[in-house]
């Protein structure tokens, strides 16, 4: 199936926003039949969002994919733990292609068919991946997801996987509008499922928002991943009238206080707060993050014990024998 080859005008043809119920016992085995060939139509016409093929996720989930797919098609036991993210425990799923290649098992336990295209898998997984800026090819095809997700199951949840600059590149250059990131975010508010955050890598801006809006208790974060919330920014418009350039700002500030006003809700921060942070570009690792209320959990995976058995600065400090003299 290729990439992005459906458009959000003909997802929409087919998808419907209300949630689907169960059929019924009273229904005719006649209608239930063509109920169910029209779902198989449909999954095999799945809105498949761009996928990023530098992204880290998902080039060691595509070698999993392509050196032990029967590991994939086994879900994980732990509820507490997103689909796939249990996959970067085992030393053996972690092993290069080429280590795999050399064992001498290869060739006998080699799979006879093709593994499973990564769109596919991930579908399949319920997993919505945003892996670039929030261009509106990807908005469009993002929402499409979350749409068609909603219509084969509305009590399922559904997982947003996050490593996105939002509305900027790598380099700080604007390439989308804030308006962009508010649309994903209102799909997920009309949704009936619930929608569980993942920040696999970063979550700058509008990407920010979009993980701090996802299902309390269920926002989730890898160890050393980045969050960081800014000011909206606009894309170079050359040379403009005046009056052109006074709507522009404008609507700049309309956009920040929406933001300001929608971090404040998910963050359980005052509005504020989140205004003087965002004076300038406040980062946040995974422990931050968590206090500043935008994730619940940090996904440590086997850490926690180092973790605890870290001493503090001022142990450290009680070892060495220093002395704090005036609070210095």
């Amino acid at each position: 199936m290729a990439s992005g080859s459906l458009c959000f005008g003909a997802a929409c043809g087919r998808i419907p926003i209300a949630g689907v119920g169960m059929p019924s016992s009273s229904v005719p085995p006649a209608k239930l039949a063509a109920r169910r060939s029209r779902v198989r139509m449909a999954a095999a016409l799945a809105p498949m969002p761009p996928l990023n093929p530098k992204d880290p996720f998902l080039s060691k989930l595509s070698s999993i994919a392509a050196s032990s797919p029967d590991i994939l098609s086994h879900v994980s036991s732990d509820s507490d733990i997103p689909p796939f993210l249990d996959l970067f425990d085992s030393p053996t799923l972690m092993a290069t292609p080429a280590q795999v290649e050399r064992s001498v098992s290869y060739n006998e336990h080699r799979p006879r068919k093709p593994p499973p295209d990564l769109p596919s898998l991930l579908l399949n997984g319920r997993i919505v991946y945003i892996g670039m800026p929030l261009v509106p090819a990807v908005t469009e095809l993002v929402i499409a997801e979350l749409l068609y997700l909603q219509w084969m199951d509305p009590k399922e949840p559904i997982y947003l996987y996050i490593n996105s600059t939002g509305t900027t590149r790598d380099d700080g250059e604007t390439v989308g509008m804030e308006t962009e990131g508010f649309a994903i975010y209102d799909a997920m508010m009309q949704l009936n499922n619930e929608i569980q955050t993942v920040a696999v890598g970063a979550a700058i801006g509008q990407a920010c928002l979009l993980l701090a809006s996802g299902k309390k208790g269920r926002r989730f974060m890898m160890p050393h991943a980045k969050a960081m919330i800014q000011q909206p920014r606009v894309p170079s418009s050359g040379q403009m009238p005046a009056s052109d350039v006074l709507i522009r700002a404008k609507e700049v500030i309309n956009n920040r206080d929406t933001l300001v006003k929608l971090l404040a809700r998910h963050t359980k921060n005052s509005e504020e707060v989140v205004s003087n942070v965002m004076r300038r570009p406040y980062y946040m690792d995974a422990v931050k993050a968590q206090e500043f209320g935008v994730v619940d959990k940090i996904l440590w995976r086997g850490q926690e014990k180092i973790m605890a058995d870290v001493a503090s600065p001022e142990e450290w400090d009680k070892r060495a024998g220093i002395k704090i003299v005036d609070g210095m």
